[in-house]
């Protein structure tokens, strides 16, 4: 039935009304069509009743107007969607079609064709537009509601147009379930999910198999209107661009009506998913073509991890590490007891075995005699309180600034087999507060650097959480597990080990640097002539390096991205940096760099990371200048650690290289004279040339990891000469350190394995990063980037115990005895 009267204006009550059944609404609409009579000028409206799952082919003009009137029954525990499909029939049309859907809580309108915008306002227009009608939640437990299609224009011609209202039967998702369906621009979709009892956290997934169009996944809350655009999806609720997968976690916390909407929106353009861009002239009130941007896409809501998964997994990684601090334990007290008996039997030589006496006359010392023991013992308490006397006020200068000495430093340092005797002739204690400057240097970077940084990634995390923008930050989406604010809380957990570990092997540190003094007050001829000379600033500032690095990190994975990746990766340079000085230190006491020029230099090499990620990208002046300075500084340090710092750096620089060029290369054909100081340096510049040309031709997008890389080559380098010419001089390696040295081999290839997953990437889109996300492997909590937390933190942690405990075996050795390499 259809009724149908002329107005002008038309009136905002509403005077269509179905089921005319009583007189006075009767009276009512015959005195309104008298009134409408009068007005021949005016526009037709005619009301037709219509009916689900109909498609009604109609023309519309600007002197008629058309209005769909539907009714459908609402119940309280049953959630049915409506769809209006609507398609334009007419080829060509200047004036568009407007389409305005009323209901009992909302108006919907939308227009035919349907204008879209994309990158630089470029405008595409579709024929074919889907929408689904919100639904609002009902009060009682069954009602009729009805809701009208208008549909209207200003083209003084006809034009033809198809509408058809159907019910989404599967309007609301059931958990585990998957559901497929097809989107396009024009036609979005969305579905409605009620949280199930006893489920405060689910994950909806979203998965295509094509990775374009690109498209949107939001979470939105019951209400209308539903923005289900491209130009309006990001308004409320969470959202995130999409190509292949797309995972959300929901908590139930933040919907009080215990239910929201996924809305899944393909976008008019691909870029903001990293295809390609696509130029086209820009004319005024040019319309592109759309082309076919129809997507299939499969959802699944799925339960996420209750609370006990949570504690299981805090559990575990506390488990893990504390473990270590029961293990170093064990290990203290055996090492203790075994000195302990080292020591007793020292001290009682009338007991001791013929087998121990051979032993120390092997490490090149004298066993005392029980009649020699008290004055043994007299005469090294004066030789060490004469020793404390003529060196009470030696300062660190005061033995390079006389002449002589100088002049005994180039002797000392131009012999071709150096002893670490002759590289440590600096007074301990001068040495000692030379180098514990590193510590406290470190601690005091790390509070000023740390500071700023944790409010910025605060505020990163304040920033997703109310805007709802999930591309500010690239988490495993399939394996975030939030806690409170924090979005992804398992990656931040997984940085405790650093944390722990690192202060687990400050404890260690500060237990042998205790023993070690107790030796000195004790005179203690080991301690004061034989071994490595003991320093122990550069491993406080390496555990410190390493509890910054858990705390950066975490900094880091609260909202990972490319603008804040040097906060992961600056305290790695650190680490890197402090493992060298401190090999180098080991030998060569006296000429190691200072404090504050090793962290000169770090920080420079800081600036240079910052300036890569920041202008790096395919920017080829910046590879040349960085090249360049790479290979310069590469041949400064060789110069530098080939004539152990006794040349310098002046105007004459270029006379005495060609000086020497010309009497060794020329003049006479004649080998270096370090052979094993040039093998090394050698292979270092081979290498370090080789990364600069590596740069130079790829221009990796990941130019902090491409820096990491350099010095992790040139310490491993390092440390690889170091054990080849610790073996190759007739030195050994003590159980203990060849056990550590197996153990970190080991943990360092299973952490590079997970390390190289690559469950995220910020050199690619957020989309695309997507692309590589993959569920828990551990706990139902862990992903392989926190094992690759948990393993190399681990592998540090036995790496520096390498460095620390590797030249135990000389420690009754007299210096004069031991190579410098």
């Amino acid at each position: 039935m259809s009724r149908c009267w002329k107005s002008r204006p038309r009136p905002s009550v509403r005077l269509c009304l179905p089921g005319l059944g009583s007189v006075v609404l009767r009276v009512l609409e015959v005195l309104w069509v008298s009134v409408c009579l009068v007005h021949s000028d005016s526009s037709v409206v005619v009301q037709k009743e219509a009916q689900f799952g109909v498609s009604y082919l109609d023309t519309v003009t600007s002197h008629n107007q058309t209005i769909y009137s539907f009714n459908h029954t609402v119940s309280r525990n049953k959630t049915e969607g409506v769809r209006v499909s609507v398609e334009l029939l007419s080829e060509t049309t200047k004036s568009p079609i407007l389409f305005v859907i009323r209901q009992k809580q909302a108006v919907l309108s939308f227009q035919v064709p349907l204008i879209l915008r994309g990158l630089y306002q470029r405008k595409y227009q579709y024929t074919q537009v889907g929408r689904t009608l919100c639904q609002p939640p009902t009060l009682v437990a069954s009602e009729t509601q009805f809701f009208y299609v208008d549909v209207s224009t200003l083209s003084s011609t006809s034009v033809h147009y198809q509408l058809r209202v159907s019910r989404v039967e599967s309007f609301t998702l059931q958990t585990d379930k998957k559901f497929s369906f097809n989107a396009t621009p024009s036609q979005p979709q969305f579905f409605k999910y009620v949280f199930p009892d006893g489920v405060d956290t689910v994950i909806v997934k979203v998965n295509s198999e094509k990775n374009f169009p690109c498209s949107v996944m939001s979470i939105q809350d019951i209400q209308c209107p539903v923005y289900d655009l491209d130009n309006n999806v990001a308004f409320i609720g969470m959202y995130q661009t999409m190509t292949k997968k797309g995972a959300v976690t929901v908590q139930r916390k933040d919907f009080p009506s215990n239910s929201f909407y996924v809305v899944v929106v393909v976008k008019t353009e691909d870029e903001a998913c990293g295809g390609p861009l696509k130029f086209y002239p820009l004319l005024p009130d040019e319309l592109l073509d759309a082309g076919n941007r129809s997507k299939t896409l499969d959802v699944v809501v799925s339960p996420a991890i209750n609370s006990e998964v949570y504690v299981m997994g805090m559990l575990f990684c506390l488990g893990i590490f504390l473990s270590f601090y029961v293990l170093t334990f064990l290990v203290a007290c055996i090492e203790n007891k075994r000195m302990n008996r080292k020591r007793e039997g020292f001290l009682q030589p009338a007991d001791m075995s013929p087998a121990e006496t051979a032993s120390l006359l092997g490490k090149g010392l004298t066993p005392p005699s029980p009649y020699e023991y008290g004055s043994f013992e007299r005469s090294m308490d004066t030789v060490g309180r004469c020793r404390q006397e003529s060196l009470s006020s030696v300062e660190e200068d005061d033995y390079d600034t006389l002449a002589d000495i100088d002049s005994d430093k180039n002797i000392v340092r131009t012999k071709k087999y150096l002893c670490v005797s002759d590289l440590a002739r600096k007074d301990k204690r001068v040495l000692n507060k030379k180098y514990q400057i590193y510590f406290w240097n470190i601690s005091t970077i790390a509070v000023f650097y740390a500071l700023p940084v944790i409010q910025l990634v605060i505020t990163y995390q304040t920033v997703v959480n109310v805007t709802g923008n999930q591309d500010i930050c690239y988490y495993n989406f399939l394996c975030a597990h939030p806690l409170g604010a924090l979005s992804s809380f398992n990656n931040i957990l997984s940085n405790l080990g650093y944390v722990m570990l690192g202060l687990l092997f400050l404890l260690i540190v500060l237990q042998r640097d205790i023993l070690h003094n107790r030796a000195l007050m004790r005179n203690d001829i080991t301690a004061l002539e034989c071994g490595i000379p003991k320093h122990f600033g550069l491993f406080y500032a390496m555990g410190t390096a390493l509890m910054m690095e858990g705390l950066l990190s975490a900094c880091y994975h609260v909202c990972p991205n490319y603008t804040n990746f040097q906060f992961d990766t600056s305290f790695m340079y650190m680490i890197a940096g402090l493992c060298m000085l401190k090999l180098y230190q080991k030998r060569h006491p006296d000429i190691n760099a200072s404090a504050y020029t090793a962290y000169a230099c770090l920080a420079a090499v800081i600036f240079f990371s910052v300036l890569g990620v920041v202008f790096g990208k395919g920017n080829t002046a910046f590879w040349i200048v960085f090249s360049v300075i790479h290979i310069l500084a590469t041949l400064l340090l060789s110069t530098q650690l080939y004539y152990m710092g006794r040349w310098k750096l002046d105007s004459g620089i270029l006379r005495r290289m060609l000086y020497v060029i010309y009497t060794d290369c020329v003049r006479q054909c004649s080998g270096p004279m370090y052979i094993d100081r040039m093998v090394l340096l050698v292979m270092g510049n081979i290498v370090n040339w080789s990364l600069a040309a590596y740069g130079l031709i790829k221009r990796p997008n990941d130019f902090a990891s491409y820096l990491l890389a350099i010095a992790i080559c040139n310490l491993l380098l390092y440390f690889a000469f170091y054990i080849i010419m610790k073996l190759r001089s007739g030195e050994r390696i003590r159980c203990l350190a060849l056990v550590c040295i197996l153990f970190t081999a080991v943990v360092w290839g299973f952490a590079l394995f997970f390390f190289f997953q690559g469950l995220s990437t910020w050199q690619k889109t957020p989309a695309e990063s997507r692309e590589h996300n993959r569920d828990c492997i551990l706990l139902s909590f862990f992903d392989d980037h926190d094992i690759w937390h948990f393993l190399s933190s681990i592998a540090m942690f036995g790496s520096f115990l390498v460095l620390l405990t590797m030249d135990d075996d000389l420690d009754t050795v007299q210096r004069d005895k031991i190579y410098v390499f």
